[in-house]
């Protein structure tokens, strides 16, 4: 999947990894960036298109993909985070609120935009995850398991779109310097060393990327015996 000539549908388009994910793509020469944002008048960036787009709003997602009927290459990056563990007084709300935005967002845009990528010969799909996907801590306990969920969906996505010829990619990284991460303190990538490394990897042909050196490591920990899931990240 090239970016030159692209026409790209970013969610969460509006700040943090998002707005890096459209500003790269419009360097990269891409043909549009439609900017998706729950508050389309919060795009600040010029070039591109903003565009209402609330995830958890079945018909704003149904709107957006027939007005963005272009899009060759979907980019699911809008998200949240709280803090907490399973016990942690709130945790089954908060894991409701989590995953209606983590989970249930990107298959509700995977859903309507998969006709449209099919339509343009296949394009690209790219889930943004996270470290979390695969470890956990009481930090951020619930949210890890929401991305778990986000991960398993993009592994399923790609088996299902891959007759219609759309590469699927997962991008995995660790803490980036965000507002999402505000009050974090562990060594932080910048938003736009991610992207670039992401778009290197979705115009290699790759299904998946690893975006920092955190999540190289993990990712081969996943392996061993024990395996780094099962080792305690406070200690």
């Amino acid at each position: 999947m090239k970016l030159q000539d692209a026409t790209v549908l970013i969610t969460g388009a509006n700040r943090g990894i998002g707005l890096a994910f459209a500003r790269e793509a419009l360097a990269r020469g891409a043909r549009k960036v439609y900017a998706g944002a729950r508050n389309p008048a919060s795009v600040s960036l010029p070039g591109v298109e903003a565009i209402a787009l609330d995830v958890n709003d079945p018909a704003q997602v149904a709107a957006a993909a027939q007005r963005a009927d272009d899009v060759t290459l979907v980019i699911n990056n809008a998200g949240i985070a709280s803090f907490g563990g399973f016990l942690a007084e709130g945790s089954i709300e908060s894991a409701r609120t989590q995953l209606e935005t983590n989970f249930f967002g990107p298959l509700r845009v995977s859903q309507a935009f998969a006709p449209v990528l099919a339509s343009h010969g296949g394009g690209a799909l790219v889930n943004v995850l996270s470290v979390a996907s695969w470890i956990n801590s009481p930090l951020l306990a619930v949210y890890g398991a929401s991305k778990s969920a986000a991960w398993a969906l993009t592994n399923g996505l790609r088996h299902e779109l891959r007759a219609q010829g759309t590469q699927v990619m997962a991008l995995h990284m660790g803490f980036v310097d965000t507002g999402l991460t505000h009050g974090i303190e562990m060594p932080k990538s910048t938003p736009e060393a991610i992207v670039r490394r992401a778009f290197d990897a979705l115009e290699a042909g790759a299904e998946e990327v690893l975006g920092d050196e955190l999540t190289q490591q993990v990712k081969r920990g996943l392996s061993a015996d024990p395996g780094v899931y099962l080792r305690d990240p406070r200690a």
